[in-house]
């Protein structure tokens, strides 16, 4: 398969303290990909290094064939490379429909004049209409985001992103705060994504990992230790040595 993402050597410093450590991974065309470590490890760091968020210290950052270590966070959404929440908060006042209309005219380049433009513009409101439905709010498309329960709102953070239209989605622990019907929901919804768009998935719910993901690395004081299959890295003497305790239990 295809690269589309590849980290080499990256380093991100803080004054003495080294949070990522000379990384380097790579992530296929249409693969679902998780980044997994125990706490500390550097794993949100290395999304922010991704997404733009976080200039890079050393090393580089290549998608799609090109460099994109200098660009900044618009210009590589605008390549594909787009992390869930970057895109924009929830309008809470706003409807479901409301907010997806706003990010795929924001896509579009179309007048940001907010209502009047989501009212007029058809095929905007058809789009989002159909996000909702491949999100699962269907049936909450007319419904204020404040109304929406929290695993819904996630959703809905997910269906902003997905409505830009990303070759690369990062997702920095989308299962986080939820229940676990919540959990259940967001897994099959990321599921549903799987081949059709590479994902980079950060998460510490390993049933959602082993559920998932195609290919696992596994993040330990800013080093990559081991990438494999869920399967190969779940036998790493090396990743068992690194999580200890309940953690490493969870993926046993």
């Amino acid at each position: 398969m295809t690269t589309i993402l590849e980290t080499r050597e990256l380093c991100k410093r803080f004054g003495r303290l080294v949070v990522t450590d000379h990384c380097s991974l790579s992530v296929a065309d249409g693969e679902t990909h998780a980044v997994i470590g125990p706490n500390g490890a550097g794993k949100t760091t290395l999304i922010a290094q991704l997404s733009g968020a976080l200039p890079c210290d050393e090393g580089a950052i290549w998608f799609a064939g090109r460099n994109v270590t200098g660009l900044t966070m618009h210009a590589r959404v605008a390549m594909g490379l787009v992390r869930s929440y970057q895109i924009t908060s929830l309008f809470p006042g706003f409807t479901v429909r409301e907010n997806l209309a706003l990010a795929v005219q924001a896509r579009s380049g179309s007048s940001m004049r907010f209502c009047r433009p989501i009212r007029k513009e058809i095929a905007q409101s058809r789009e989002a209409e159909r996000i909702g439905v491949e999100l699962g709010l269907g049936l909450r498309l007319d419904t204020p985001a404040s109304r929406l329960a929290h695993g819904e709102q996630r959703q809905l953070e997910v269906g902003l992103a997905l409505a830009t239209q990303p070759r690369l989605l990062l997702l920095d622990e989308p299962m986080a705060g939820l229940g676990p019907e919540e959990s259940l929901r967001m897994i099959d919804l990321l599921g549903t994504l799987r081949g059709r768009r590479a994902l980079l998935l950060v998460e510490h719910d390993m049933d959602a990992v082993f559920r998932l993901a195609d290919r696992v690395s596994v993040l330990v004081a800013g080093r990559v230790i081991a990438t494999g299959t869920p399967a190969d890295v779940r036998d790493n003497p090396d990743v068992r040595q690194a999580y200890l305790g309940d953690e490493w239990a969870l993926i046993a």
